[in-house]
Order: C-alpha cells, then sequence, then structure tokens
C-alpha cells in the first residue's frame, strides 16, 4: 500500500495523551524549510483526494501555483486531518459526511478555467495599489457614519425589559 492509497499513514500513531495540538497551517508564519515540507505533505495528500473523489477535472495539476487554491486545499486537508486521523469528538458522528459535504461546496473553488486544459496560466496580475488609497481609507474610518456613529442595539427595549426581571426583587 503507497502512501497515495492511505495518507493517514504518513503521520505516526500517538497514544491519546500524547497526541500534540492541532497546528493551523498559516503559509507565511512558517519559515521556509516547513513550507518546502508542508506543501510536500499537501502534494501528497492533493494527489489522493484528486484520484479517490474523482477530481482530476476540478483540481487542475497546476494547483500549488495559484495561492487561493492552495488555502482552499490546505483548510480541506486539515480538515480531513482532524476528521480522519483524529479522536471522534462527541456530538460529531457525521463529521466525515460533513466533510464530504464541505469538499463538494468547495471544489468549485478549486477550478480554474484557465488551466483546465492541463497547461499553466499565470493569474492576472494585481491592481496598482493607488497612492492616495491609505489616506482615502483612513478618512472614511473618520468620517465613515458606520465608524462615527453612537453605538445602540436594535432590540435595546427587550435588553431593558430582560435586565429589569433579573434585577427585580423576588
Amino acid at each position: 500500500m503507497s502512501d497515495l492509497d492511505n495518507p493517514a499513514s504518513l503521520w505516526p500513531a500517538l497514544p491519546p495523551q500524547e497526541q500534540p495540538e492541532p497546528q493551523r497551517w498559516v503559509w507565511a508564519a512558517m519559515d521556509p524549510a516547513d513550507r518546502r515540507a508542508r506543501l510536500r505533505e499537501l502534494a501528497i495528500w492533493v494527489d489522493w483526494l484528486r484520484s479517490t473523489f474523482e477530481l482530476h477535472n476540478n483540481i487542475p495539476q497546476c494547483w500549488y501555483r495559484h495561492p487561493p487554491v492552495v488555502e482552499h486545499l490546505t483548510a480541506l486537508y486539515v480538515g480531513w486531518i482532524r476528521t480522519y486521523a483524529g479522536d471522534q469528538a462527541p456530538g460529531r458522528e457525521l463529521a466525515e459526511a460533513d466533510w464530504i459535504n464541505t469538499l463538494h461546496a468547495v471544489t468549485p473553488r478549486l477550478q480554474l478555467a484557465a488551466c483546465a486544459t492541463g497547461r499553466h496560466e499565470e493569474p492576472p496580475a494585481a491592481p496598482p495599489v493607488r497612492q492616495q488609497a491609505a489616506q482615502e481609507f483612513e478618512a472614511y474610518l473618520n468620517t465613515s457614519l458606520l465608524t462615527t456613529d453612537p453605538a445602540w442595539h436594535p432590540a435595546e427595549a427587550e435588553i431593558a425589559r430582560a435586565r429589569q426581571q433579573l434585577e427585580a426583587p423576588l
């Protein structure tokens, strides 16, 4: 059996008391060597995912060259690890079905029309940041009703009634 047949075999089995806390995968926060190692780990899992769920037409071969796709696949992978390689949490009896539903909900975000033919196309360049954008944002923060109106709650009357009931003498 290869790693592609069972990606969970990549992790050593530890007794429950020695299980490390699940780590968050924040690519920018990883040092370069860790980033490379984790990207290789993710690639093994993505190959398994593409094969197991017949997603060859949904996940382009150049997925690793598209940061938004990498982020979505990372989220799916970390969720898969917690679902399939972790302990069953109480109240999560349908965790596997939930993960599969999430996979199908995210799959459209993995498709890249430009790379659907198997040939990588670079994404369009981001528009240049306008020099005055930061000043405009600060002006908005200082003048917008959204950021300057006094606080109020749409259910203030109900909150006041609830407080009165709590504070009422017995």
